[in-house]
């Protein structure tokens, strides 16, 4: 990669402090990264894949990206900043770049960051993406699902490459240029100084008490494999973030993005929800037909409340391994979970209902009851995930199902006429962002 091809690094004044950052594409929206600990703005172009990650994102928004006060190439200084010193610190920038209103996709415990200027900020913030997080780090008695204190081994050795290639980005321990690259980026990234005063200020850094006051829309993305976030943590924020989106995806690592992960979902998932659609790229897709189905865990939010965290995730674990082997044995295939519920697809319509509702009646064994959302289109397959009208289609149909339903478009009813499966008809819907209105028909036991 070329310098040139690069965009420039400037610098923005957040009191006497001087933060670096990068402005790349023009808009039509604008869109700003919140690093986690581990940030250089100009370094990390150096990491196979980042620049292709940035530009990925560039082609539907101005992105900004910079480094937090005491990181990269910002300031440095004695002690670490507070969560209201790092959210001058976003307005700075955002005021220096023009922008009025953004969307944040916030990185690791930068989510704390971006969730506290979101709700101290509405105004500022249209969406919330928070990527591979945690509303607090270390473990306490009221979560056990924290850091526990021997997590600070991790950052032994710093400057080595070991906290990257070991927790950050697994893969890279066996490329031996991408170990020194680990090596170069932690040192950039922070001094042992500032990484001491860091780790000691992110353990005492606690947003969960603000989650429920937040009124931006949010997408929380996780991954199942991640070695520095455990899942639950994800899981946390999108319980207790109202309306929060959550999508899980089964394989992948913390940070950066490389050419060594598939980011390409992940970048589409953030398009998709910050624009409200989803284009197709450049990549190979194939266009099949297919039955689609959502399913979604009624009233999860407070179920999670009532039952608390540690049983509300063996509840969820549980939900995970009973719809994913019904899945299997139906001959579907399972796409992601939603966190609370799935999307999976199935070569017949028949195949589809009748594990709908053995899923159905597998999870009321756990006291979960679900709704179900059938419908038969056309979807473009996109290496593990897919796309197309139909995939939003059954996420409306599911929308409108009552607790413990299976209901289904009137396409599926007519593909599978002649079988010995019953309906009632639920009347004529208008799908939110489907065009027309469709006749909705609930499976009967």
């Amino acid at each position: 990669m070329n310098a040139d091809d690069l965009p420039e690094t400037r610098f923005a004044r957040s009191g006497s402090v001087s933060i670096a950052y990068q402005v790349m594409g023009d808009g039509p929206i604008d869109l700003v990264l919140i690093p986690g600990m581990v940030s250089h703005v100009e370094m990390m172009h150096e990491i196979p894949g980042y620049t292709a990650f940035l530009r990925r994102l560039a082609s539907f928004a101005r992105v900004t990206t910079f480094d937090k006060r005491g990181q990269g190439l910002s300031d440095r200084f004695e002690g670490a900043p507070t969560l209201e010193e790092r959210s001058d610190d976003v307005r700075a920038v955002m005021d220096a770049v023009g922008i009025d209103r953004a969307a944040l996709l916030a990185i690791s415990e930068g989510t704390m960051m971006a969730a506290y200027f979101g709700a101290t900020f509405p105004d500022r913030v249209s969406h919330l993406v928070l990527y591979g997080g945690m509303p607090r780090q270390s473990r306490t008695p009221d979560f056990s699902i924290g850091f526990p204190p021997e997590a600070v081994t991790m950052f032994r050795n710093w400057g080595s490459g070991s906290f990257i290639t070991k927790y950050a980005s697994p893969s890279w321990q066996h490329n031996p240029e991408l170990v020194k690259l680990g090596a170069k980026f932690e040192r950039l990234s922070c001094s042992p100084g500032n990484l001491r005063a860091l780790v000691t200020m992110n353990a005492t850094m606690d947003v969960r008490h603000i989650l429920p006051g937040i009124r931006t829309p949010t997408l929380v993305l996780h991954r199942q494999s991640d070695a520095l976030a455990p899942i639950a943590l994800g899981r946390y924020y999108a319980e207790h973030i109202p309306g929060a989106r959550f999508i899980v995806y089964p394989s992948g690592e913390h940070w950066p993005p490389t050419v060594h992960d598939d980011w390409t979902t992940i970048c589409e998932d953030i398009e998709e929800f910050v624009t409200g659609t989803r284009r197709a790229q450049d990549t190979e897709t194939e266009r099949i037909l297919a039955t689609v189905m959502f399913t979604d865990i009624v009233e999860s939010t407070q179920r999670a409340v009532s039952l608390g965290d540690a049983v509300w995730r063996e509840r969820l674990d549980e939900h995970d391994r009973i719809a994913r082997r019904v899945v299997e044995q139906h001959r579907g295939r399972l796409i992601k979970s939603t966190g609370d519920g799935l999307l999976a697809t199935f070569d017949g319509p028949g195949r589809a209902i009748r594990c709908a509702t053995a899923i159905k009646r597998a999870l009321a064994a756990l006291n979960l009851p679900v709704r179900v959302g059938l419908h038969t289109g056309e979807i473009e397959q996109r290496g593990s995930d897919i796309s197309g009208i139909a995939v939003h289609t059954a996420a409306r149909v599911a929308e409108n199902a009552s607790a413990g339903e299976v209901l289904v478009s009137s396409i599926v009813v007519d593909l599978v006429a002649g079988s010995d499966i019953s309906f009632v008809d639920r009347g004529q819907f208008a799908l939110q962002g489907v065009p027309g209105t469709w006749r909705l028909m609930s499976v009967t036991p």
